[in-house]
């Protein structure tokens, strides 16, 4: 017996995107601004947590949802 494509397929889920996108972003820039406590300024570890966190967070939403499209 064969499955559907249209079972296999993931719903979009507008606020768990959001969510994950926001989650994902905060817990880099607060990691970064640790670090950049830790070696002496938090404001360039913030700004690398940010150019890191931005790309992360659309990856992972795009592999948790890729399936939607």
């Amino acid at each position: 017996m064969q499955r559907s494509v249209a079972a296999e397929r993931t719903s979009l889920d507008p606020l768990g995107a959001g969510a994950l996108l926001a989650g994902v972003l905060f817990a880099c820039v607060g990691a970064g601004a640790l670090i950049g406590t830790l070696a002496g300024s938090v404001g360039v570890g913030v700004a690398i947590g940010a150019v890191i966190g931005i790309p992360a967070a659309i990856f992972l939403v795009y592999r948790r949802y890729s399936g939607a499209f």
